[in-house]
């Protein structure tokens, strides 16, 4: 009983702490810098229908006759419609995979480029949400930096010189000097798998073997039994264990693990506030992606469509609808230098 109620005031202090995070009033209002009449062709993420629908609403305030033709059927979707020229936005709830980039690059030549359009949800399924590690909470381990995290779940630990395979390698003592790390996390096709081996490995692509992976599940009706619930329930019951798995499937069995670039960084847990702020490794981005060719401009009703989606009323959308976040101010400045 004491365990769930420190649970729940737990969840509900991240939350608060979210609260200021979730402002974008600091941002600058937009402002028209020409009429936007005709078409824009935007594919990809069905997850953001929500606010894609208040960045319609939003820009058309200011662009009566725009026409905003939508097709979001999925991120991988995307890149394809940018690449075929049936699209001029591809609206990706993650990076583009090299795969996809090839595939620009074989009918262009060069690459797409990817403005950064909100920060990712803390703990929402199917939203872009943030990564966290887990350990079982009887362990007393209560912080990594990027070269450990390396060391226990790839193993050609390019951050450090070896690859550490039990908790001794860790620090740890006692009774589990010896015991050996059990890791857990999600299947390394999918894109939550693909994006902890970018943020982690250091351009390595050679996991630990003995990490299990779960997949989520195929089919109707099994939502509330997704890969990130199942491997928290597999951790609670290895005391031995670690994983890294979605926020929302913390329990009272397990603990979060701080984490930092290195031993000589400030360690950060998953907040609202760290994930905007860009503080907390394991944070996940929605980017658009557009075609631009070298030295030539972006398509000038396409930059202004992006410019109102990083202004203080594009922002406040993301903040409308809930689930995702907005991005920080010194974020909004380093992607509208990639409009120019």
């Amino acid at each position: 009983m004491i365990q769930r109620f420190l649970m729940s005031l737990a969840i509900l202090v991240l939350a608060t702490v979210g609260v200021r995070a979730q402002s974008a009033e600091s941002l600058p209002h937009y402002q028209p810098g020409q009429t936007v009449d005709s078409a824009i062709r935007i594919w990809g993420d069905d997850q953001m229908n929500v606010v894609m629908k208040h960045w319609q609403d939003g820009f058309r305030k200011y662009h009566s006759h725009v026409r905003l033709e939508t097709k979001l059927l999925g991120t991988g979707t995307g890149m394809a419609g940018l690449y075929t020229g049936v699209a001029d936005v591809a609206l990706m709830g993650r990076d583009a995979t090299p795969s996809e980039i090839m595939a620009f690059e074989w009918v262009f030549r060069y690459k797409p480029l990817g403005v950064e359009v909100a920060t990712g949800s803390l703990d929402v399924p199917g939203k872009t949400f943030a990564l966290a590690v887990f350990v079982n909470k009887d362990n007393p381990l209560a912080q990594l930096t990027l070269a450990q995290l390396d060391a226990i779940f790839g193993s050609e630990h390019l951050r450090g010189p070896r690859n550490f395979r039990t908790w001794g390698d860790l620090g740890l003592n006692g009774e589990w000097a010896n015991k050996s790390i059990n890791p857990y996390g999600y299947d390394v096709e999918t894109g939550t798998g693909s994006f902890f081996r970018n943020a982690i490995f250091k351009g390595s692509d050679k996991w630990n073997c003995d990490l299990r992976e779960f997949a989520d599940p195929k089919g109707p009706g099994n939502a509330q039994h997704d890969a990130g619930q199942r491997i928290s329930e597999a951790l609670a019951h290895d005391r031995y264990g670690i994983a890294f798995s979605s926020l929302r499937s913390l329990s009272p069995q397990l603990k979060t693990v701080a984490l930092a670039t290195s031993e000589s960084e400030p360690y950060y847990t998953p907040s609202k506030d760290n994930l905007i702020q860009r503080k907390y490794l394991l944070t996940r981005a929605v980017s658009i992606y557009v075609n631009r060719a070298p030295g030539k401009p972006i398509d000038p009703n396409v930059k202004e469509f992006l410019r109102y989606i990083l202004s203080q009323e594009g922002q406040q959308d993301l903040v409308r609808e809930g689930d995702y976040l907005p991005l920080s101010e010194a974020t909004v400045r380093e992607q509208l230098r990639k409009l120019e």
